[in-house]
């Protein structure tokens, strides 16, 4: 079998319906090429796209013709060639008087040949039961099946009902052939003239657009499907975060610094310089620019010597404090860099210090392998109160009002430790589908070291709890490895069809 070039086969089209008396070819199977007949389905797939082509220049007309042909199963094969399963029992059959077991049948012409034979044989009417054995109803039998199945083979087809019948014994099985009939068209010729697609500046210059042949314009064809864009699940479970902070009283704080200082990310908060989660193994540090811009510098050297020989009731750290240290830049790893800045603002701002409830929801980032449940950059949810004479019972309450929002009603709340929190609390929530105590966030009171160097007054009391968006989300969706949410093996058709949650729902 040859498939002719696609030129070729048009020119043998538009030849045969030139030289045809009825300017027609009734079936696209007889056109012939290099002595071949375009007959199989390969090649009637290259005459349709050569017809597609013509016609959409209306030189020819076309109509589909679809037709169906049978042929024998490895089955009905083997009945065409030795005969059917009942002609075969029966002929292993005596007369009424003389039984054959069944058993016996079986060893003469196979188990399986035996099941079938005996069962059409009964339903022809060819065989009876007589005792435990079979014997023959008819002396002279016509194997009706075989005969049928020849023909089949011959000419690919039969009457309805006896190929229905056929093909309920799985002895045939269908194929469909499609053709075509062609005729001229309103524009045809026996050479193929270039259609222009686009009036040109040129062509109207040069007055070619005159003789030129326009392909027409199809305006009923559908256009290219417009898609929508689509919130990613984090966006989503993001915005409703984003809701309960504002129905609370809370308002937003300004996240978009990515790269921060050591001494807003750390030293701000009481972390000391040589915590480990400070080292390249815990923190992405930026080359270049090499130092960050400095903080005020009364500001700072309260900072500094917080951290080197205490104050504000404590002894510090009793550890050389750098100023290098200070002013390296880092890609920040907690969103709480930007609550301690926001926190100095308040506290030096015109008229002095106001009550204030504060959030983030942004992108934080940890020198971590990438797994199932970590990656190297994620979302931090954050929430901050600062007012007069607050407890950790008022920062109880808090959260508790907040994940009563998020569907999360049973709580229980462990001591902890933070360098920049006492007391610190780690909170868990119970999730029915897993059906154990799951760890959701982390929280705390801010220490006087890290408040009071900032100006805020003394019984100023900061509360503050943070947790991450990916987990909620993971849970909401029932995503296992959070690198399918987040990353090269998010698949974006389901980003777009994941439907909003309702967090007030819950995890069931």
């Amino acid at each position: 079998m040859s498939l002719p070039a696609p030129e070729v086969l048009q020119a043998t089209i538009l030849n045969t319906l030139a030289t045809s008396a009825q300017g027609e070819i009734v079936d696209s199977r007889e056109i012939v090429i290099n002595g071949e007949k375009m007959s199989s389905a390969e090649q009637q797939a290259v005459v349709k796209g050569v017809l597609d082509s013509l016609w959409s220049k209306e030189m020819v007309e076309y109509s589909q013709i679809t037709t169906t042909t049978y042929s024998l199963t490895p089955e009905g094969e083997g009945i065409a060639k030795d005969g059917s399963q009942e002609y075969r029992v029966w002929s292993v059959l005596k007369g009424k008087g003389e039984p054959t077991s069944i058993p016996d049948v079986q060893k003469l012409v196979g188990a399986d040949i035996a099941k079938v034979g005996q069962a059409q044989g009964f339903k022809n009417k060819l065989i009876a039961k007589e005792g435990a054995g079979l014997v023959r109803l008819v002396e002279g039998v016509e194997d009706t099946t075989a005969t049928q199945l020849r023909v089949v083979l011959e000419k690919g087809d039969h009457e309805a009902a006896i190929i229905k019948e056929l093909q309920k014994r799985k002895l045939i099985t269908p194929k469909k052939h499609i053709h075509y009939s062609v005729k001229k068209g309103p524009h045809f010729a026996t050479e193929v003239k270039q259609l222009e697609t686009d009036l040109t500046a040129d062509m109207i210059a040069n007055g070619s657009w005159k003789d030129a042949s326009f392909k027409q314009y199809n305006f009923a064809a559908a256009g290219q499907p417009t898609e929508g864009g689509a919130l990613h699940p984090l966006l989503k479970v993001r915005e409703e975060f984003r809701q309960i902070f504002f129905d609370m009283g809370f308002t937003e704080m300004p996240t978009n610094r990515f790269v921060e200082s050591a001494f807003w990310n750390f030293d701000a908060m009481f972390v000391p310089q040589q915590h480990p989660a400070r080292e390249m193994q815990d923190t992405f540090y930026v080359a270049s620019p090499a130092k960050s811009a400095r903080p005020d510098e009364e500001y700072y050297e309260r900072v500094k010597k917080t951290h080197e020989v205490g104050g504000y009731g404590s002894i510090g750290y009793r550890a050389p404090f750098s100023r290098e240290e200070s002013e390296k830049l880092l890609l920040r790893t907690h969103t709480t860099a930007v609550s301690t800045d926001m926190l100095y603002q308040i506290a030096n701002q015109p008229g002095g210090f106001k009550p204030a409830k504060m959030f983030s929801i942004d992108r934080v980032f940890r020198n971590e392998t990438a797994d199932a449940t970590h990656l190297a950059e994620f979302h931090q949810v954050e929430g901050v109160v600062a007012d007069y004479d607050i407890t950790l019972g008022d920062l109880i309450g808090f959260m508790k009002a907040f994940y009563e929002k998020t569907g999360n009603h049973k709580l229980r709340f462990k001591p902890a430790y933070n360098p920049y929190t006492e007391p610190s609390m780690e909170v868990f929530s119970w999730h029915e589908g897993l059906q154990k105590w799951i760890e959701i966030a982390n929280s705390g009171v801010f220490r006087p070291e890290m408040l009071e160097p900032m100006g805020l007054p003394k019984g100023v009391r900061v509360l503050g709890w943070g947790m991450s968006l990916e987990r909620p989300t993971m849970i909401k969706y029932a995503i296992q490895d959070i690198r399918t949410l987040v990353g090269h093996k998010t698949d974006l058709a389901q980003v777009k069809v994941r439907p909003a949650v309702r967090l007030e729902k819950g995890d069931e």
